[in-house]
């Protein structure tokens, strides 16, 4: 397992744009598949970004596809995840994840997937 260290979270509002940020304690993360989880309470946690680690292909929910871009820094030894025309159903606690034999594809994210995972950021879009 890695430790992951999310930031960038905060207050947005409707329309606005934030960008988090995952960096690893003690790892390079280009050689793992890293994504976005989020959760608010009493509902599961979504898989909504997710970046590979051998060709950089991305796969995103379709609540998120056009509005968030994942991207990955190989010489910050970081990945982003940058979000635009948010909405107020995108308030929720997002998670960094990560995993070195994860391949993400079009069908969707599994929490079980990644075994690295972050504290959480909490993102509040409100007006």
């Amino acid at each position: 397992e890695v430790q992951l260290v999310e930031s960038g979270g905060g207050l947005a509002q409707p329309g606005g744009s934030l960008r988090l940020s995952c960096a690893p304690s003690g790892a390079t993360l280009r050689y793992y598949a890293a994504g976005w989880f989020r959760q608010v309470p009493g509902k599961e946690r979504e898989g909504v970004s997710c970046i590979n680690r051998s060709d950089g292909t991305t796969y995103y929910s379709d609540t998120v596809k056009g509005r968030f871009t994942i991207s990955r820094d190989a010489a910050k030894n970081t990945v982003y995840t940058q979000m635009n025309s948010l909405k107020p159903e995108d308030t929720a606690v997002y998670y960094c994840a990560a995993d070195p034999m994860l391949y993400c594809a079009d069908d969707g994210m599994s929490e079980g997937d990644f075994t690295s995972w972050g504290q959480g950021t909490q993102v509040t879009v409100s007006s």
